[in-house]
């Protein structure tokens, strides 16, 4: 019997996941069965446990990745890369994504596991804020401000996020800003 090779493992998790995602997106956790996720993505029941123990495996699983996208996107400068973390809410095609983000903060209040991944999604930028000098009050304020932003473009289709993020950036103006030195 050939050897699958790990491209051909690795496109078949992601093929669940991406399966997973779309259902809890549409459905909620609660109301998605691994059946509703075996028909989204067209594998059977079996490969799925191969993969995955259950629908908390699938959630933490994607939670992980979204957590390292997300602290690839605050790179080096946190500031810039919060600024670009929230241009991307107003991107409509992360609806789906924030609609999941949203249940998977309601989750972290019933599932210690999911409620650790979420502590660890705010404990992260906060190490990255530290490094950088910035004080943790304002690390947690910023991830507040970002955590209001994905619930009201959720429930405000017409939200005006560039007044928003115009705000946000007069906002860190003075966190931003090298002070001036005397020569």
């Amino acid at each position: 019997m050939p050897k699958v090779d790990d491209a051909h493992l690795a496109a078949r998790r992601r093929q669940i996941l991406d399966a997973a995602a779309a259902c809890f997106a549409r459905e909620g956790f609660h109301r998605t069965s691994v059946q509703d996720i075996v028909r989204e993505s067209g594998v059977s029941a079996g490969l799925v446990y191969r993969y995955f123990s259950g629908k908390e495996d699938m959630i933490a699983a994607i939670v992980a990745e979204w957590q390292e996208r997300r602290l690839a996107r605050l790179g080096d400068d946190p500031i810039a890369g919060y600024l670009d973390v929230l241009r991307s809410v107003a991107d409509p095609a992360n609806r789906a994504e924030q609609r999941l983000g949203v249940q998977v903060w309601a989750e972290s209040i019933r599932s210690e596991r999911i409620r650790a991944q979420a502590r660890e999604g705010v404990d992260a930028p906060r190490r990255l804020a530290e490094e950088a000098g910035l004080p943790d009050a304002l690390a947690r304020v910023l991830i507040a401000v970002w955590q209001g932003l994905v619930l009201q473009t959720l429930w405000d289709e017409d939200l005006d996020i560039e007044s928003y993020l115009q705000v946000v950036e007069h906002l860190l103006r003075p966190v931003t800003q090298t002070p001036a030195t005397d020569d």
